[in-house]
């Protein structure tokens, strides 16, 4: 007798939109996490429409909304001498376009509302669990935990970049970028400067050689949130300690008054080296498949890792529903809709990056080219946002 129909390794923002949209689908399901607590470590999340109109789906986008900021525009810059590049207004226009909203969220913010509804939904969430193995068998699977063994009819991996469950289907590693993020999250009121109202209202993106610093407000306008983006050339030399502090500075050295001042609005005491993976096609093995990051990995110049995970939840709780208990089936057509679409993401997300990063001569053309759009025109975004 299986304990449930479903078991979720891993409880992070994928882990917990695969659990709800799973039980709101009408599966037993119960979320292991290593960790004594459903907890997120970062800032700031940007939730496109193709995320936030699953959202609402769910009957949570009420909830992000008012947790979160609703942004007027999204708007590229020169980091050199700050002039506007393009902007996209995200207002009513893009909001009809997309039948959802553009929203920013605090990543603790969205995990407890994800959390909430899970728990509301009768999802069994279990902290201080660590998986060490799941066994798949002809009817279902066997799951080798530290609370001792779970039996389940299929199982979910949602542990991450560094998903010990995907060794089972590839023996690829993270591929390290050689970028590295420093980020940071104050209160508008701590800040040493006065914010502009338009900070409050927008997501800006300076864009430089082998550097970039994104800056959007948080919970209602009330946290400022900045991410500082750059190439180490420590990493480059080969040199086992790389992005520090001192990197960060020099990396940003030549940059316009604005990114130097957002320099002073990051946490310097920590650091998140950027890694992806190449797309892998195999994600399922009878009763066990793969989501979010243990699936696709991707950089975040797109700012799609969330939203794509959440986009897996509810592709894979729609085929479960179908196959009516036939996981197997389920799952197989999961991965087989879902591959080409994140594979695509992760592609992109790469390209995006190096156009992002460019100098010289080709710093020039890509901002002549940025001006030359028209800044209502989202025909480029249709293919990722969904109309």
């Amino acid at each position: 007798m299986n304990d449930v129909d479903v078991i979720i390794v891993g409880g992070g923002i994928g882990g917990l939109a695969c659990g709800l949209a799973l039980a709101l689908a009408g599966q037993q399901v119960r979320v292991l996490e290593r960790s004594s607590e459903f907890a997120e470590v970062g800032a700031g999340l940007q939730m496109a429409p193709n995320a936030t109109r699953i959202l609402r789906h769910w009957g949570l986008l009420e909830k992000v909304t008012e947790a979160g900021v609703s942004p007027r525009r999204l708007v590229f810059r020169d980091a050199v001498d700050g002039s506007v590049l393009t902007s996209a207004p995200l207002g009513a226009e893009f909001t009809a376009r997309y039948q959802a909203p553009y929203v920013v969220i605090h990543r603790s913010d969205l995990l407890t509302i994800l959390f909430e509804a899970c728990r509301d939904a009768g999802v069994d969430l279990v902290p201080d669990c660590a998986v060490t193995d799941v066994a798949v068998l002809p009817d279902h699977v066997e799951a080798a935990t530290s609370a001792g063994p779970q039996r389940a009819a299929a199982a979910v991996a949602a542990d991450g970049l560094r998903s010990a469950l995907r060794r089972k289907f590839s023996d690829d590693e993270p591929i390290c970028s050689g970028y590295v993020a420093y980020r940071g999250a104050f209160p508008v009121a701590q800040l040493d400067r006065q914010l502009e109202s338009g900070q409050l209202e927008e997501v800006v993106v300076y864009l430089g050689a082998g550097r970039h610093l994104v800056q959007y407000p948080l919970r209602r306008g009330e946290i400022f949130n900045t991410v500082a983006v750059f190439s180490s050339p420590a990493f480059g030399r080969g040199e086992q300690e790389w992005g520090g502090p001192e990197e960060l500075d020099e990396a940003f050295g030549g940059s316009c008054e604005a990114v130097v001042r957002g320099l002073r609005s990051l946490w310097r005491d920590r650091r998140w080296p950027m890694f992806d993976r190449l797309p892998m096609d195999r994600w399922v093995d009878g009763r066990l498949a793969l989501t979010g990051d243990a699936a696709h990995p991707m950089l975040q110049y797109l700012a799609q890792g969330a939203c794509q995970a959440i986009e897996d939840a509810q592709c894979l709780a729609a085929e479960a529903e179908k196959a009516a208990g036939d996981w197997p089936a389920a799952l197989a057509r999961y991965a087989q809709i879902r591959f080409p679409r994140t594979a695509r993401v992760q592609q992109t997300a790469r390209l995006w990056g190096d156009i992002w990063h460019v100098d010289g001569v080709s710093r020039l053309m890509r901002n002549e080219l940025f001006r030359a759009r028209a800044d209502a025109d989202f025909s480029r975004a249709d293919w990722l946002y969904g109309i």
